[in-house]
């Protein structure tokens, strides 16, 4: 009797009734046994079966020695060109096995939060790769960032809805993500209607979440907790809130007692939802927005001699990978070099970076040499990161993507 897998170069021998795709010799398989979800490109023996089957299909994942690891899903095109989805190789990836998943997830959540505003699934830490969903109250917004989970889009939805009880249900297909796999850009309605930005209630403050045509799924849940902490430090404050996006940090800190806020962003549509969450808030008289580069917006508040007690910079990815790493620190540094004479003596400074490709010792030099260009001295005095509903998967380091760093200035 023959107790070995099928050999996945010979054709119609599956496992499990699924093809089977398998590790190169010298690729690490210790590291997908304790729990690593991803295959590289040059770690997968890529023959013709493999390099013939569609973006997003489901497989068996072998060692070198042809013991299986676990299902997982394919996807040629990608970098990323397999992502572990199961231990079990024989899983079925259903409506069910979706609801599974999810209810997990939202017991997380439940625990957390008073109110359905939430990151409901972060990926991998919440085991569905590359699907990130968001949800709104009675609306959530999926980003599918998988090839796997465009072609499991039906079952995924229907458990969403089944597990949540959410009417509405809206597919953000944009990003860079879906371009690494090869998916193409798309948003639509999948279930129910949107007619209009969401109204979401945040340390004391109201925003405006434009779930069709705002950035990623309409809102940062990932800072509220380091906007918490911004609003400790923003009483009685002059604050200044550069890629402000539809308020995030700004609003924040005029529930906290600031004074006044300018928030500053290149996106018009954003700084109006940004006013009229103001409005809403009840800060409308202290709050001003500005349109324009960020860098060149703080030069010229630099030479017009402005200075602010609470400076807070948000910017967006500038290195979303390894290969933009070099002149994303750059980017960083100057990011600093800049807000750090506009920060009042004694006033504080909050640098932030989202990209996961610069881990928090090489933000905090890029920046601590930027205040320091900057003529500035003074003292790290937190670090924050994202909220616990964007939890960490402990062996992929990738998922701790957010860094907030706030300094005290002489």
């Amino acid at each position: 009797m023959n107790d070995e897998l099928p050999d996945p170069t010979e054709p119609d021998a599956p496992s499990h009734g699924r093809p089977v795709v398998r590790l190169k010799p010298k690729a690490e398989a210790r590291a997908i046994r304790h729990g690593f979800p991803w295959v590289y490109a040059d770690e997968l023996v890529t023959d013709r079966r493999t390099q013939s089957l569609a973006p997003g299909a489901l497989a068996v994942l072998e060692d070198a020695d042809r013991r299986p690891l676990g299902l997982v899903t394919v996807n040629t095109k990608s970098k990323i060109i397999a992502r572990m989805i199961d231990r079990d190789p024989a899983a079925q990836i259903d409506q069910a096995w979706f609801a599974a998943r999810l209810s997990v997830a939202l017991s997380l959540r439940e625990r957390l939060f008073d109110t359905p505003f939430y990151r409901l699934v972060h990926a991998e830490s919440d085991g569905l790769p590359g699907v990130v969903i968001d949800r709104f109250g009675d609306v959530a917004v999926v980003q599918p960032n998988a090839a796997w989970a465009e072609a499991h889009q039906e079952a995924l939805v229907a458990a969403l809805q089944q597990v949540t009880g959410v009417a509405t249900v809206v597919k953000n297909g944009t990003g860079r993500a879906r371009g690494l796999e090869g998916l193409a850009e798309e948003t639509m309605v999948l279930s129910g209607t949107v007619d209009a930005p969401v109204p979401v209630t945040m340390n004391g403050a109201t925003y405006l979440a434009d779930l069709m045509g705002g950035q990623k799924t309409g809102l940062f849940f990932d800072q509220r907790p380091n906007h918490a902490f911004a609003a400790k430090l923003a009483r009685g404050a002059r604050v200044l809130d550069v890629f402000a996006h539809v308020g995030g940090f700004a609003l924040a800190a005029l529930a906290g007692g600031a004074v006044s806020a300018l928030a500053v962003d290149a996106s018009a549509p954003a700084l109006d939802l940004a006013e009229r969450g103001a409005q809403a808030s009840g800060f409308g008289d202290r709050f001003a927005t500005r349109k324009g580069d960020a860098f060149d917006v703080m030069e010229a508040l630099a030479a017009g001699g402005e200075v602010y007690d609470l400076v807070i910079c948000d910017p967006p990815a500038f290195a979303p990978a390894k290969p933009a790493l070099e002149a994303g620190l750059r980017a960083y540094e100057r990011l600093a070099r800049l807000a750090a004479p506009l920060v009042a003596p004694g006033g504080y400074l909050v640098l932030c970076s989202c990209s996961h490709a610069a881990d928090l010792q090489a933000f905090r030099n890029a920046s601590a040499r930027g205040i320091g260009r900057g003529g500035r001295r003074g003292q790290l005095m937190h670090t924050g990161f994202a909220g616990p509903d964007h939890p960490m998967l402990l062996q992929l380091a990738e998922s701790a993507y957010l860094k907030a760093l706030f300094f005290r200035l002489n």
